[in-house]
């Protein structure tokens, strides 16, 4: 779903004053969490989509509109892409355009009247985002986040299970007593 155009085919920014937003430094993250390093070597494309799917996840429970940037920079006459994957956005930047001046420019876009979160652990990225209005949030407080959130959804779709079966057992149970009165009273 990529758009093309001016501007590295860019999804149309716009920041709603109500929304939460995470911009994510996704080589950053990668380099950082755990569960990537033995993809790192082997697998570089799917430690990639593994991140895409957990913050998917975790931007579904969490009710935050996520942008995960990577850095495409280095690749020489990259135009860059942007496209829209499970509810959330992911940008790979244009030629000689880190992540950190991406969002550094989403960051000024977006403004200091809405509440904008980045997960990094580069310092000098995270001094900027603070002169910028937003907050920053470390590679392993996100992390844990994102445990706690896929944790919190096991939870929640083991209770809608038990919801169903309780409704169904209901059911039964109603169904049950109605032909007990029906034979009891034949009238």
């Amino acid at each position: 779903m990529t758009s093309s155009g001016k501007d590295m085919g860019r999804v149309k920014s716009y920041y709603r004053k109500d929304q939460a937003y995470l911009f994510v430094d996704g080589y950053n993250i990668i380099n950082s969490w755990s569960c990537f390093k033995d993809m790192l070597t082997e697998d570089f494309e799917g430690a990639r989509l593994r991140l895409m799917d957990l913050l998917a996840d975790y931007a579904h429970y969490s009710g935050q509109f996520v942008v995960l940037v990577y850095d495409g920079y280095r690749v020489k006459k990259n135009p860059g892409e942007e496209f829209f994957y499970k509810g959330i956005r992911v940008v790979f930047t244009k030629a000689f355009q880190t992540a950190d001046h991406y969002i550094e420019q989403e960051l000024n876009a977006i403004g200091r009247h809405r509440t904008v979160r980045v997960a990094t652990s580069d310092s000098m990225e995270q001094q900027m985002i603070l002169s910028r209005g937003g907050t920053r949030i470390s590679a392993r407080e996100l992390e844990l986040e994102v445990l706690n959130a896929k944790k919190g959804l096991v939870r929640r779709s083991k209770d809608l299970k038990d919801q169903a079966r309780l409704d169904h057992l209901e059911e039964e149970t109603l169904e049950s007593l109605m032909d007990l009165r029906k034979r009891l009273d034949p009238k």
